[in-house]
């Protein structure tokens, strides 16, 4: 099955992306108070080629981490008694920083709330932004993306499948059938 976002696209869009950052954000680029925070795993891999953009096209060099929020997840007992937790790295201040938390593919919301109350249980950043590769229809929280890389709708029979070569090998976006 060919990919419906092939990797010279992916990187096209994550380019993107950051431009839009950019030109929202000046002032805290200016001042050199900008993190960015990718929710394990893709979005972590996502986020440290944002801070690798901005470093390479805007000589901005900004403070890199990665989000576990499997403790803060509301079907955190459904996942088993002892849930695989991987170690949150978040290596500076988030207090008084503009925030790019930046996530795979956006569906239901609620990763995205866990997220929120993990990063807000370190301090009080000044600003929180959401960035997503893929954009789905199915929110079940009242939580959208200030920036995207596409949008796209699937069947409830589908899934969306967003591959990374740090991770899987390859790297793409991809429609597939849903396992029953």
């Amino acid at each position: 099955m060919s990919a419906s976002v092939d990797s010279k696209q992916f990187k096209v869009l994550l380019e993107q992306i950051v431009e839009q950052f950019v030109s929202d954000h000046k002032s805290a680029i200016k001042n050199k108070t900008v993190g960015v925070v990718g929710i394990h795993s893709r979005g972590a891999v996502l986020a440290k080629r944002i801070a690798d953009i901005l470093y390479k096209k805007h000589h901005l060099k900004v403070d890199v981490g990665s989000l576990d929020i499997t403790l803060y997840r509301d079907d955190v007992s459904e996942i088993g008694n002892q849930p695989l937790v991987k170690e949150s790295d978040i290596p500076f201040a988030v207090e008084g920083k503009t925030l790019l938390l930046v996530d795979d593919v956006l569906y239901t919301g609620r990763t995205i709330r866990a997220a929120l109350d993990a990063l807000l249980e370190l301090g009080r950043p000044t600003l929180i932004r959401l960035a997503v590769m893929v954009d789905r229809e199915g929110r079940e929280l009242p939580i959208q993306a200030d920036y995207r890389g596409t949008q796209m709708t699937v069947g409830d029979a589908q899934k969306i499948q967003l591959e990374v070569k740090e991770i899987d090998g390859k790297e793409g976006i991809w429609i597939r059938k849903r396992k029953s």
